[in-house]
């Protein structure tokens, strides 16, 4: 027996994302509460994950050069990050003006080297640091890692959220014990 409403149909989709959008809009009308200031809509995540996949399309786009380089593009509450590896600063110049005016960009910090893409090997490692760094924030009672987005490129942990400045510093703090990490770069956004 076929049911109307099985998880697998195109009708249960279009229901869930319905509710989520009312749901939003909930959230919205209610205002948000002390403890969650800080946290992201909905709506600003969807536009978050609109900008990263927007983004690789039209950066890839811009120029062969960057059609091949390793690139990563990542967005936490409209602010973009750029790392990876590419051939030339004219390359890396054009990553920042070819993501720059896509809609609900407010900033975008080009964290890319002009280098050779890194190997498989510092790629899995980066991965594993990432893991490792997730780890630690989510077991930490001082930090909320709900708030905080990990990015790890050749061993540089990138740390982009909304906090307060006490809770950054928790942050960071947590992130300087974990065994790999090369470098710490904030990208967070005070929220006080």
């Amino acid at each position: 027996m076929r049911y109307w409403l099985s998880p697998t149909s195109p009708r249960y989709t279009v229901i869930v994302l319905a509710l989520l959008a009312a749901l939003q809009g909930c959230a919205s009308v209610t205002g948000q509460t002390s403890e969650d200031y800080g946290n992201r809509t909905l709506g600003t995540v969807w536009d978050d994950q609109m900008i990263e996949s927007r983004g690789k399309a039209i950066v890839r786009a811009a120029s062969s050069e960057l059609h091949d380089a390793h690139l990563g593009i990542t967005s936490f509450n409209g602010m973009v990050l750029l790392t990876g590896q590419v051939a030339s600063e004219e390359t890396k110049n054009a990553a920042t003006l070819a993501i720059k005016d896509l809609r609900k960009v407010r900033t975008v910090h080009n964290e890319l080297e002009i280098a050779g893409p890194t190997t498989m090997m510092a790629r899995t490692n980066d991965a594993w640091l990432t893991t490792k760094v997730k780890t630690v924030l989510l077991t930490n009672q001082e930090t909320d890692a709900g708030r905080v987005k990990v990015v790890t490129e050749n061993g540089v942990v990138y740390l982009m959220g909304l906090l307060s400045r006490a809770e950054s510093e928790a942050t960071v703090e947590k992130v300087r014990q974990v065994f790999g990490v090369q470098k710490i770069v904030k990208i967070f956004e005070y929220i006080n």
